[in-house]
């Protein structure tokens, strides 16, 4: 009994911590970091019951397509992704999201690199929902080239960063703290102040401005909703199946509990009539 019962408190501890890695974590940035520098929102999808904010995870792909892309790839992830069970967006209607023509018209609007059948030379063709999102540069030394410093993969960001959801929306409201004085000497050209980054100090500039972009569904474009909204899509890009284990966990809960409890009456049963 001791053995069922220690399985269920695993058990309880693992759903309850499921997606909310990323809560409790190292500060990082500067010693000094201004007071609400580093922000801790309420994610929907941290707890044991959280789901992805679909509708803000929709906005959150057009904030990468639009201000994102030039420079932050999605190695890991394919535009088929964007259309499975579970992603922002699934539709009931085509299972298959290789026949989601939503899903069709993200693919073909990106160019990817391929070779001819025929003759083996080199082309590009337009993007199908099977295709991975392809490389921004042909490779590191060019991304660094042209950024100072390569600029690194979007796809699994949140799961890569102390701080997961919180670091990485702090960090694109980073910005607007003012360069400590003992700091401006020492910063180079091309160089930032974010108190939110390792050392406080990040090569990529700011990249969120008030009405930088038009929302579709005619939300208003702050930079604190561009940057939750493409928060929510990276952390759903981390963690496509986090609300499929979700639920597979609370399954699991369920199951043993129950077995608990039949193996418990089981014992009752056998032992019933043995002197303790």
């Amino acid at each position: 009994m001791k053995m069922i019962k220690n399985i269920l408190i695993a058990a309880t501890l693992g759903v309850t911590t499921l997606g909310t890695a990323g809560v409790v974590y190292a500060a990082g940035g500067s010693s000094e970091m201004p007071e609400g520098a580093m922000k801790h929102e309420k994610w929907s999808f941290n707890g044991p019951f959280g789901k992805y904010d679909k509708a803000a995870a929709q906005r959150g792909y057009q904030v990468y397509k639009e201000v994102c892309s030039s420079c932050h790839a999605l190695d890991h992830l394919s535009f088929r992704h964007l259309g499975e069970k579970g992603a922002p967006f699934y539709d009931a209607n085509f299972p298959n999201p290789n026949d989601n023509p939503l899903i069709k018209g993200f693919a073909a609007e990106w160019d990817i690199a391929d070779i001819d059948g025929d003759d083996g030379s080199a082309i590009t063709r337009t993007g199908i929902p099977a295709d991975y999102f392809p490389p921004i540069y042909e490779n590191a030394i060019a991304a660094a080239n042209a950024n100072g410093k390569a600029p690194p993969d979007l796809s699994v960001m949140v799961k890569a960063r102390n701080g997961g959801a919180d670091y990485l929306y702090s960090l694109m409201l980073g910005y607007d703290y003012e360069t400590p004085a003992k700091m401006k000497d020492s910063m180079g050209a091309g160089s930032y102040y974010n108190p939110v980054m390792e050392g406080a100090v990040i090569a990529m500039p700011p990249q969120l401005v008030d009405g930088a972009i038009e929302y579709e569904d005619g939300t208003e474009a702050t930079k604190q909703q561009m940057a939750y909204d493409v928060t929510q899509f990276l952390a759903w890009s981390a963690d496509p199946k986090l609300e499929q284990r979700k639920r597979v966990g609370f399954g699991t809960m369920i199951y043993l509990s129950i077995l608990t409890i039949l193996l418990y009456l089981s014992y009752r049963q056998v032992w019933k009539d043995v002197e303790h």
